[in-house]
Parts: structure tokens; C-alpha cells; sequence
């Protein structure tokens, strides 16, 4: 791979709106940008003070000076205040999950998806903020063939989630080719976990089924392979996408760890010590085969690699789950 010069490692926005900052990945980053001293604005439709995910999630940013969470939905809520003297929006918030997409809740998913999008890039547009950094997935690829995944390659969504995905994605492309419009990083995440993950995700459930002995439900035949991505190395990459001046389009995040359900399942196991008890069901619609990044460009643009492996990674988000869950309820 060519060298590129790499952006500083504490490079950040000076002042950045963190959209979905209650969630999983949102947190971390958020975060992850305080401590580099950038002043961060978060919104999230969750709010802390009564839903309990979302005040652990923002237990680390309590009384943090550098960063002002905001309890709105942006499907209604006034956002252009929300961005005066922005550097940088990172576009997280989002409806997750290919399961539920199908049947009813699609509407849902098409407000949070698109429409909401739409209400933030036409802020951004307005306010002038330089830079949108937008949360894609791995699943606009649908199926493949086996081969890594180039962001050149033709998109192919296998369900609801992904099509909203993608249909946002191209979205803020469309208004990155404007004269007026946010230059903009599309970031196609692939399998993102660590700490805070959400308990409906895989790796979560096996660690969580490894630590207390009950079983785990495993759809399909468990040698599904996914692209492992450590949320240190997903936060790390999208503050690159911020920062970097010359980088644009759809960049894939992969993390290099390229593994079954029964790799991960087997490597919980060792951490343990305990074998898990597998509860086998039906494939569910939507679930790929094998999600696989092409990390070239990411490298190339970003100056990025992923550098936590998976048996690392995994270690971190079980010791993450091991520990004591302190109680959020009389936070101010």
C-alpha cells in the first residue's frame, strides 16, 4: 500500500454537532472528541434522565465542560441552532437492525433514515458547516461473490435497513455535489462492537451467554463471517473522515478480523472457560452470507488501519459487561 502522510492523532474539530450521541457508536464518539478538546454539541431523541441505555451510555461525558447534550428529535426540532460555528456534523442517529425492518416499522425507518437526514443536511447547508461525516453500513453490499467489498462496487441491499441506508448515503452525496452543500464521508461500518454495544447484537449476546451460562440463540449454521470492527478503530476512522481535508465519497471501515459466528463463539469460550449452550434457529431475511472490507481506501484517504485484532477486542467488550453496573437512576 502506498504511504500517505496520517493526520495528526489528536486531530479534531474544533466544534462539532455529534448526531445519535446516546447510542453505542454516538458515545464513544463523542467522547473520544472531547478529550481532544473539541467542543461537542450531542442530540439524541433518548433521554438520559429517563431512559437508563442511554444514561450509561453518557455516564463518561457527565459534567464534561466540553460537551452540551440536547434531548430532540430531528425529524422536528429546530436544527439549525444546533450548528452555528460547526466544524464538522457527524451524522450517527438512525433507526438499527435488518430484522425489524421488514413489515410495519419500515415507515419508522424511513423517517429516522432519510427524512431526518434530509432535515440535517438542509441545516447544514444553510449554517454553511464544511463537513458532514455520515454512519453507513456494510449491508448497501447485500450479498457477494466472496471477494472484499470496493466502495466502487455496485450496491445491492438484501433488506429494508440496508435500502434506507443506502438511500441516505446517496442522499448526502447528492448534496455534496452542490456548490452550496457540505463536503461529505459516507463511512460503510462493518460489524462495529466493543463496550456499550447494543444487547440485540451478536457478539454481545454470545459474551453475555459465555458470562452467565444461558444459552445462546444462533441463527443459521454459525459460519456466517462478518468484518470485525473494534469501536476504538470505527471512532479513530470517523474523526479522520472530519478532519482529513481531501476526503470525500464512501470509505469502508473494516476492521481486518474477518471471522465466523462460531470463531467468535469459540473465542468466548476461551475467555470464559465456559462452553456455551447453542439454542439453533432458521436464518433470518436479510442476513448476508459474508461481509468482507476492502480497507485500500480507507488507508489511502483516511490514514487509517484497524488496530485492535478480534481476540483483543472481544477481551475488552467482556470485561466491559463483567463489571459492576453502577446506578444511573438519581443522576442529575
Amino acid at each position: 500500500m502506498p504511504q500517505h502522510e496520517q493526520p495528526p492523532t489528536n486531530a479534531a474539530p474544533r466544534r462539532a454537532l455529534v448526531t445519535g450521541s446516546a447510542g453505542f457508536i454516538g458515545s464513544h464518539l463523542a467522547h473520544a472528541l472531547v478529550q481532544a478538546g473539541t467542543t461537542v454539541i450531542g442530540v439524541d431523541r433518548r433521554d438520559p434522565s429517563t431512559d437508563p441505555t442511554a444514561a450509561a451510555n453518557l455516564a463518561a461525558l457527565r459534567g464534561r465542560p466540553g460537551y452540551h447534550h440536547i434531548t430532540a428529535d430531528l425529524l422536528h426540532c429546530a436544527i439549525d441552532p444546533l450548528l452555528i460555528d460547526a466544524d464538522a456534523v457527524f451524522h450517527l442517529a438512525g433507526i438499527p437492525g435488518v430484522r425489524p425492518s421488514w413489515g410495519p416499522q419500515f415507515g419508522d425507518y424511513l423517517a429516522s433514515n432519510v427524512l431526518a437526514t434530509h432535515r440535517v443536511l438542509e441545516a447544514s447547508t444553510r449554517i454553511g458547516v464544511p463537513r458532514l461525516v455520515v454512519a453507513s453500513s456494510s449491508s448497501v453490499y447485500g450479498p457477494t461473490d466472496g471477494d472484499a467489498s470496493l466502495e466502487t462496487d455496485r450496491p445491492n441491499p438484501a433488506s429494508p435497513y440496508a435500502v434506507t441506508k443506502l438511500a441516505e448515503e446517496q442522499l448526502c452525496l447528492a448534496y455534496a455535489e452542490r456548490p452550496v452543500g457540505p463536503s461529505v464521508v459516507a463511512l460503510r461500518y462493518f460489524t462495529v462492537y466493543g463496550p456499550r454495544q447494543r444487547a440485540d447484537m451478536f457478539t454481545h449476546r454470545a459474551l453475555y451467554a459465555a458470562l452467565t451460562g444461558q444459552p445462546l440463540r444462533l441463527y443459521g449454521d454459525g459460519h456466517q463471517r462478518r468484518d470485525f470492527t473494534y469501536i476504538d478503530d470505527v471512532v479513530a476512522a470517523t474523526i479522520a473522515a472530519a478532519v482529513v481535508p481531501t476526503a470525500h465519497g464512501p470509505i469502508n471501515v473494516g476492521g481486518g478480523s474477518n471471522a465466523s459466528l462460531l470463531d467468535v463463539i469459540n473465542i468466548a469460550n476461551s475467555l470464559t472457560g465456559r462452553e456455551i449452550q447453542l439454542h439453533q434457529d432458521h436464518a433470518r431475511n436479510g442476513d448476508v452470507l459474508l461481509t468482507r472490507a476492502d480497507p485500500g481506501r480507507a488507508g489511502e484517504v483516511l490514514g487509517w488501519q484497524p488496530r485492535v485484532d478480534l481476540h483483543s477486542g472481544l477481551r475488552a467488550h467482556m470485561q466491559a459487561l463483567a463489571a459492576p453496573v453502577p446506578d444511573y437512576s438519581r443522576a442529575a
